[in-house]
């Protein structure tokens, strides 16, 4: 198995996530575009193969698609987006917005897979 170094943002999503209890670290916050934009490039100039935007499992706000766009425009690797993405018309937004990749692991676990996500 390869092991692909990878930049993990965490953003906030209106509730405290397990990451952030876990690593007692703090979110960044979501009206810092800039800093989220530079923080995923600093990854991507320390030799980060992939950024990954997290709001957290659950996120009552998922990583907004302004960010998303911003961050994208920005890196030259592929961006993984999570946490708060509810819907399949959520899903396309992420994608459309830039993100190469989305985790939907709640939804899954909501059974909201069976409803067309």
């Amino acid at each position: 198995m390869e092991i692909i170094p990878t930049g993990y943002l965490l953003i906030d999503g209106g509730i405290q996530s397990a990451v952030e209890r876990v690593s007692k670290t703090k979110p960044l916050p979501q009206e810092d575009i800039q800093k989220i934009v530079h923080t995923a490039l600093a990854g991507q100039y320390m030799g980060k193969k992939l950024i990954y935007l997290e709001a957290g499992s659950g996120a009552k706000n998922r990583v907004s698609n302004e960010i998303i766009k911003a961050v994208s425009e920005a890196l030259a690797i592929p961006l993984i987006v999570g946490g708060g993405i509810q819907s399949e018309n959520e899903l396309q937004q992420v994608y459309n917005a830039g993100a190469t990749l989305a985790v939907i692991g709640t939804a899954f676990e909501k059974d909201n897979y069976n409803s067309g996500l």
